[in-house]
């Protein structure tokens, strides 16, 4: 499996991803809002396996993301939740290297990732859901046309120990050709 346009590729992740990796994700920032730390090479050896562990169950799709221009790995995202008799999934744990925020690539793979689970999985929905505190990434959720269903409340608790609540957002097979056409518009 291999979704690319001009900007970006994402390919499943491999376990000999795990230098490329660390060398982008050794910045703390990164993972502010996530569920993991990554402190050394040690830390994405155990995320790498574990990613591809859950690949195994059928319930995940671990990908890098990789700059089209360069070839090298900048990220990474999954397909997740994945429900194959409900026709449902989640776009998540996407993280991307600082020096490539507030870019078109973000945008670029959540175009490829949403093109894929309408167009070549046929799924009805999917999600995409957050960190309450995570602005930055809300906006972005919104950028695109997902719609906000609501908050999940004490949903999960942190790395740290504090509760997160959970924004959810989704779009549908029904509004997939708008939002298709929105994103695109965007992407120009």
């Amino acid at each position: 499996m291999l979704i690319e346009n001009s900007l970006v590729k994402l390919r499943p992740m491999q376990l000999e991803d795990v230098d490329a990796i660390y060398e982008v994700a050794k910045y703390p920032e990164i993972w502010t809002h996530m569920s993991i730390n990554v402190n050394g090479k040690e830390d994405v050896l155990k995320y790498v396996e574990s990613a591809l562990k859950t690949k195994e169950t059928g319930t995940e799709i671990p990908l890098v993301i990789i700059d089209g221009q360069t070839n090298k790995i900048i990220g990474s995202t999954k397909l997740m939740d994945i429900d194959k008799k409900h026709k449902r999934g989640e776009i998540g744990f996407t993280w991307l290297t600082p020096s490539y925020w507030r870019t078109a690539i973000n945008t670029n793979c959540k175009y490829l990732l949403l093109s894929y689970c309408f167009e070549v999985l046929e799924w009805n929905r999917v999600q995409i859901k957050t960190d309450h505190e995570n602005f930055r990434s809300q906006k972005a959720i919104e950028r695109i046309g997902a719609k906000k269903e609501g908050i999940l409340r004490n949903h999960m608790v942190r790395k740290d120990g504090t509760i997160r609540h959970t924004v959810m957002y989704s779009i549908i097979k029904d509004e997939w050709p708008e939002t298709k056409q929105y994103i695109e518009q965007l992407l120009k």
